[in-house]
């Protein structure tokens, strides 16, 4: 297959959906050698924060000198940001010959995986032939029975703040979900939790970590402070260590210094001077990114009702009294009445429209929603139009929000990007 033909046969295989269970990627780890076991690897799962979590660690351990795997999800623009090796993507050839591979062993095995199941072994498979020293390495969903929990000795796991989301797939309370994201962590292994997570969820966490005779390890937040917030990323000090992080938003501190004690974990004698230049080259697309400055334009892809109040804490914490325009789309299996209710009060004004996936909102359905607010709302169903015509309409120091979905982020960030350019 090339490159075009191993993405269609891989995007062919949602057709099996969502699988939860260990049994088809163990067998077809099993038949590719087990590459998962000859590699080093930090586990992350939760609700919220796996992402930049996982990037943060894996520039760390960049800085530091060690070749290190990345494999994260979702991806904004392009496929092949699931699996990187030093800040690079896979290349198309690459990719595409371990697909080849993956797909071979799959159907000489009778073995039927799903989309997650495949790529996760198309990564495995990546890193190990490249000899990485470290692998950073996040969770689908949930953790217990996701496909990424075949690793059987990780070297350390970790937990990002774990709130309501999937509920019809990982249980119906924060304590059932809290159980199937703890479900990596192993006997003995060293486990990293975010520091604020809520006191049930903290519960769940210490009975799991004391069954498998380990502590958790929680940063310290006393030992940060703040110096500064802005559109662009935060100044912070964590046990006198100055850092700059440009991910923004307070909430991106608290991911970033669970990833400094996750790598301090496996590497104690990791030096400041990686820490600090690790962070401070930690980026991600979507998440609160700002396009510009002037004119203010900022994309975020986070859908449950923590990010939403992510977003309106940056809002309120550094954009305070603009005028702010808001292009949405929200997946129709999320909370979208509690991201809606969270967001609404902090825009002037609300353009709906639907992220070219099947699980989108319709925007009709969405700008009714927001609608009966009060606020002065719009239907657009075209994405790209949506941001357009907000952008047409800026003025002043008013600021476009897109928000929502990593999908509407995808199929908009280029055009804005390219138009922003002129």
């Amino acid at each position: 297959m090339n490159y075009d033909e191993s993405l269609e046969y891989i995007h062919s295989l949602e057709r099996f959906g969502i699988m939860p269970g260990l049994e088809r990627i163990s067998k077809l780890c099993e038949k590719l050698g087990n590459p998962q076991e000859k590699l080093k690897i930090i586990h992350v799962a939760g609700t919220n924060g796996k992402g930049s979590t996982c990037t943060v660690c894996s520039n760390i351990l960049r800085a530091a000198g060690y070749k290190t795997g990345l494999y994260i999800s979702p991806y904004v623009t392009d496929f092949r940001e699931r699996i990187q090796i030093d800040g690079e993507m896979i290349s198309k050839e690459d990719l595409a010959d371990r697909a080849d591979i993956v797909k071979n062993t799959a159907s000489e095995y009778e073995i039927k995986v799903t989309e997650f199941e495949f790529i996760t072994a198309v990564a495995f498979l990546y890193f190990s032939e490249r000899k990485c020293d470290y692998v950073v390495l996040e969770t689908g969903l949930g953790g217990r029975l996701d496909a990424t929990n075949v690793v059987s000795s990780p070297l350390a796991c970790v937990l990002t703040c774990i709130s309501l989301d999937h509920t019809e797939i990982l249980g119906d309370t924060v304590e059932k979900i809290a159980a199937e994201k703890c479900g990596i962590i192993k006997r003995g292994v060293k486990v990293i939790s975010y520091p604020y997570q809520l006191p049930e969820v903290s519960g769940v966490i210490e009975g799991y970590c004391a069954r498998n005779s380990t502590v958790p390890i929680i940063p310290d937040v006393n030992k940060i402070k703040i110096k500064g917030l802005s559109v662009s990323g935060n100044e912070f000090t964590y046990g006198g260590l100055y850092l700059t992080l440009p991910l923004p938003g307070e909430h991106m501190v608290f991911n970033a210094v669970t990833a400094v004690e996750a790598v301090r974990a496996v590497l104690p004698d990791i030096s400041d001077d990686a820490v600090s230049r690790g962070v401070a080259a930690s980026v991600m697309p979507a998440r609160l990114e700002l396009i510009s400055s002037d004119p203010l334009v900022i994309l975020d892809g986070g859908h449950n009702e923590d990010c939403a109040s992510a977003l309106k804490n940056y809002i309120n914490s550094v954009i305070p009294g603009r005028r702010i325009t808001a292009v949405c789309s929200i997946m129709a299996d999320k909370d979208y009445k509690k991201y809606l209710e969270t967001v609404l009060p902090c825009f002037d004004s609300f353009t709906a429209t639907k992220a070219g996936v099947p699980r989108a909102l319709s925007s009709e359905e969405l700008a009714d929603l927001a609608s009966r607010s009060g606020i002065k709302t719009e239907c657009i169903p075209d994405p790209v139009e949506a941001v357009k015509n907000a952008l047409d309409n800026q003025e002043g120091d008013s600021a476009v929000i897109v928000c929502g979905s990593f999908y509407l982020a995808g199929e908009v960030r280029n055009y804005v990007i390219e138009r922003l350019k002129k």
